[in-house]
């Protein structure tokens, strides 16, 4: 019974509070945090570009490569029913 009394209270206080903090579009949002009204686009350098183009080559490789092994592990299993 007072677990149930406590949690209720809490809850209350809770939602007293976020009621109390800020009537925004986002609600229980802490008032000093806003967000910047601009947002700038920030250019990707050459280096940048070839690291993510090197890290998808390397993902596709890999891909590629346990597809081909998975194939020829079931062209084996055939083989060898017959």
């Amino acid at each position: 019974m007072r677990k149930l009394t406590l949690a209720i209270a809490v809850l209350a206080s809770l939602g007293g509070a976020s009621l109390a903090t800020s009537v925004s579009a986002a609600p229980g949002a802490p008032v000093g945090v806003t967000a910047p009204d601009v947002v700038g686009h920030v250019q990707m350098r050459r280096m940048e570009r070839r690291m993510m183009r090197r890290n998808m080559e390397r993902r596709m490789m890999r891909r590629n490569m346990e597809r081909r092994m998975m194939r020829r592990q079931m062209m084996r299993r055939s083989m060898r029913r017959m």
